[in-house]
């Protein structure tokens, strides 16, 4: 199936969709798509058939997306923690991986009308070498799109990102980059995976469990959290209109106060960051060639 599906909606939902434009709409929503292996399990299909009908639902949810005006969409689709998973089952969603993304460069000129970017989160280090090169063409492909974005937490875990933002400051550190002072909220954020997004408005869980799984710890202190009672592959648009009616009806009690220790940004740390993200635009680089 398509990254982005046609548009299919209904009048009434049509309808629903300009009533809640009314309000105010969340520019960044995050995802945890729970529920592919017990789908399955229901259904009496495998696994591999289950975690497909999960990525056709998210080709759904971007197109809803899209519609309600929603610009940055953030899913979660592969911890690190899945790797404990069976050699089999890891295979299988590799496998998904590969065929998935191998279907972005056959959709290019849609993602290109539509101007979608897609940006993958996580530790890529720890993937096959053939998917770290699909990956970083996709990246590389779609990174000057400016309509729409989709971040796919690959590889992920919000522990090994926090991890990984530290021994990035700690060795800019020790060359000299940055000084001791230099290091607070800010500055983390800034090395985390996700430094070129605003932090979610809104975190949309399925599958009736109420936690984070490890996702965006650090990015979602202030977001608005909802969870539906539904399994991935059965989420409709219905539950994504309730999730952001959830979102409207919490704004007035949402206090969003900046933490005054945030100093200001020095050239010494913009020039940090800046050359943090050309290496790992270089990197992309390498693994694409």
């Amino acid at each position: 199936m398509s990254w982005i599906s046609e548009n299919s909606l209904s009048h009434i939902q049509k309808f629903c969709i300009n009533v809640l434009k009314c309000g105010s709409i969340p520019n960044h929503v995050a995802f945890i798509m729970d529920g592919n292996r017990r789908y399955a399990k229901k259904q009496h299909v495998a696994k591999a058939e289950g975690h497909s009908k999960g990525f056709d639902k998210l080709s759904d949810c971007l197109n809803w997306c899209l519609e309600l005006g929603i610009k940055e969409v953030t899913v979660y689709a592969f911890s690190i923690e899945n790797f404990k998973r069976t050699k089999d089952e890891v295979d299988q969603l590799m496998d998904l991986a590969r065929e998935k993304f191998s279907r972005l460069f056959e959709e290019k000129d849609k993602l290109m009308e539509n101007g979608i970017c897609i940006r993958v989160i996580g530790n890529l280090t720890l993937l096959p070498d053939d998917l770290k090169k699909l990956i970083a063409r996709a990246m590389i492909m779609t990174k000057d799109n400016k309509n729409a974005i989709l971040n796919v937490a690959f590889s992920y875990t919000s522990r090994d990102e926090i991890a990984n933002s530290m021994m990035t400051i700690v060795e800019g550190a020790k060359q000299g980059k940055i000084e001791v002072d230099d290091i607070n909220e800010s500055l983390i954020s800034h090395c985390l995976y996700t430094n070129l997004s605003p932090n979610p408005d809104l975190l949309i869980r399925t599958s009736g469990e109420v936690r984070l799984s490890d996702f965006l710890l650090w990015q979602c202190a202030n977001s608005q959290i909802f969870f539906a009672e539904v399994l991935w592959p059965e989420f409709n648009i219905w539950h994504l209109l309730q999730g952001v009616f959830y979102y409207q009806r919490g704004l007035r009690s949402m206090q969003m106060k900046e933490d005054p220790n945030v100093q200001e940004e020095n050239f010494r740390i913009r020039k940090f960051v800046s050359d943090l993200n050309e290496r790992r635009w270089r990197q992309l680089e390498i693994y694409a060639s």
